[in-house]
């Protein structure tokens, strides 16, 4: 095939890339020049899209020996990835950027390009198999990366390839070394890539401004001010601006953002637990949505928050009814289901995070009808 390397710089997609010139498909490598001061240089494991990065990619292209350009979509990204992300925080959601950016960029407006051009797939170096169009957890639980792509279609996936989701990380940095590529040990990204510093409150703070509210305890108390609901997300116990913990000794949490009124509600871990989730723009990965109610594993973060659980499709939404409590739940984070065999590593499909029901339910214990399969 004619596929199109999506290198940003980093070791696994160098070897992505690396793998499919190996499997014998013509592949031409493209680095993403997605931050508006390219000219920025990255600070370790910070930051990302930068000009090293760019460096880095070209290098890694040259020891493969396959064409290499830089594309600039820096202004879709600022629209789809970094407004969304402002806008989310603004309405008391926790929006999770990754996923938005595979979703609107990666694999939605380079995919697009990239057919144009007359490409068959886009090849990544995410952590996570395809078989059959089936897309899965990758070998390396630590570096999975299903999650922040169950957002895709299943036409979206059938243009996609993964050649590293199969090998565990620290094999991926030997086979680097192995083939002469500079970035066999560049560190890892971490944290927001459009955020080098870090400081996720300071950047928020500056594109939102002061919105002053209250920290309200369960019973309605007001127990201090805050400058804007960007400054939380639900489940946080550090940096809510209290004297000290609730009377009985124990933490508290945020466990209410009202975007409209300015309160912050908090209260116990107990308070935290929820038994239903209710999300918006479901996306069906294998593409035929379910004609009645599955079983499955719902997971609510990128890693860990995974729970048992009973999920329906409903207008276009999904209401996923969970066999055992969840706590951190936030809205503009996904919830994303996977099949309840014993691997539990096939994803069913996602949907983003509207709303919550803490109330325990009743339903039948024994197992629904698997109509997914």
């Amino acid at each position: 095939m004619r596929v199109l390397a999506a290198m940003s710089g980093g070791v696994d997609s160098a070897v992505a890339a690396a793998r499919a010139v190996d499997a014998g498909h013509e592949v031409v490598g493209v680095h993403l020049a997605l931050s508006a001061n390219p000219g920025t240089l990255r600070t370790g494991s910070r930051g990302c899209c930068s000009k090293e990065d760019s460096g880095d990619a070209r290098r890694a292209a040259d020891v493969l020996g396959i064409p290499f350009y830089v594309w600039d979509f820096a202004d879709r990204f600022k629209e789809d990835v970094i407004d969304d992300f402002v806008a989310a925080y603004a309405a008391g959601e926790t929006p999770n950027p990754c996923l938005r950016c595979n979703e609107k960029i990666k694999f939605s407006a380079l995919a697009d390009r990239a057919v144009a051009l007359g490409f068959d797939a886009v090849v990544t170096g995410h952590y996570a198999r395809l078989e059959d169009g089936v897309l899965r957890r990758a070998v390396d639980a630590d570096k999975d990366q299903s999650y922040v792509l169950a957002v895709l279609t299943a036409d979206q996936l059938a243009r996609a390839m993964f050649p590293v989701g199969d090998t565990p990380k620290p094999r991926i940095r030997e086979e680097a070394a192995e083939r002469g590529l500079a970035v066999a040990n560049k560190p890892d990204s971490h944290d927001i890539c459009f955020i080098p510093s870090g400081d996720t409150q300071a950047f928020l703070g500056a594109k939102i401004g002061i919105r002053p509210g209250a920290v309200l305890d369960a019973d309605g108390t007001k127990l201090a001010d805050h400058e804007g609901v960007h400054g939380f997300t639900i489940g946080q116990r550090k940096g809510l601006g209290l004297p000290g913990p609730a009377a009985d000794g124990k933490p508290r949490y945020v466990t209410g953002i009202d975007p409209v009124s300015g309160d912050v509600h908090v209260g116990s871990a107990k308070d935290l637990e929820v038994w239903t989730v209710l999300a918006d723009r479901a996306i069906w990965t294998a593409g035929d949505t379910p004609s009645g109610p599955i079983e499955c594993v719902a997971q609510v973060r990128a890693h860990g928050g995974t729970a048992p659980a009973v999920a329906e499709a409903v207008d276009g939404g999904l209401v996923v009814r969970l066999r055992e409590p969840l706590t951190g739940v936030a809205r503009g984070q996904a919830v994303v289901l996977y099949r309840p065999d014993a691997d539990g590593d096939e994803v069913l499909g996602s949907g983003t995070i509207s709303g919550t029901e803490r109330e325990p339910h009743s339903y039948a214990s024994e197992l629904v009808s698997d109509s997914a399969r």
